[in-house]
């Protein structure tokens, strides 16, 4: 059995993140996952926990977030035996897609997933991102899963940035903060 240096993802991330000042613009503090994911021990005990929390809310598949969302997303799904649907930005997927536009804090944006290729009629998707910020990117992948016949059982992320009001446009979905101090 593998022994790692942290217990807890909170601990990993707390030791590893990286805070970037005024990026992507100024008055931005922005939340580096970089180290997190390139150590071994941070990031396995962070899939770890986001699997725990993916399989509680009972996914028969994982939704990934373009960009780390499909890093963790793809982890996630491999640990747990399902399939991953990498929700990508808009142009970057062949016609035919569904398009669902959504408000960043710093802009605007569009995601897509593909009309053929995965059928998520009935399908329980659990989506998987790195931070949730003003909640537009999962809310627009929630629009997108739902177009497509799937329901969305809840969100997993690894962080959130409080005060920017994310979690209240989930419509009461269930959300799962693994870097959030447990109650």
């Amino acid at each position: 059995m593998l022994t790692h240096k942290y217990a807890t993802a909170r601990e990993a991330l707390l030791d590893k993140i990286r805070y970037v000042q005024d990026f992507p613009e100024e008055g931005v503090l922005f939340e580096d996952l970089t180290p997190v994911l390139a150590d071994p021990d941070a990031f396995h005990i962070v899939v770890d926990e986001l699997a725990a929390a993916c399989q509680e809310l009972g996914a028969d598949m994982i939704g990934g977030l373009d960009a780390r969302g499909f890093l963790l997303g793809s982890a996630v799904a491999y640990k747990l035996g399902l399939g991953v649907l990498a929700i990508r930005k808009k142009g970057k997927l062949p016609p035919p897609v569904y398009t669902e536009e959504y408000s960043l804090e710093y802009g605007s944006a569009a995601l897509e997933i593909p009309k053929n290729g995965a059928d998520l009629r009935g399908k329980k998707i659990v989506l998987v991102d790195d931070v949730l910020a003003t909640g537009g990117t999962l809310v627009g992948a929630r629009k997108l899963i739902e177009s497509a016949g799937g329901e969305v059982a809840g969100n997993v992320v690894v962080i959130e940035v409080d005060g920017l009001g994310g979690r209240d446009k989930l419509d009461d979905r269930p959300l799962v903060v693994i870097g959030a101090e447990k109650e």
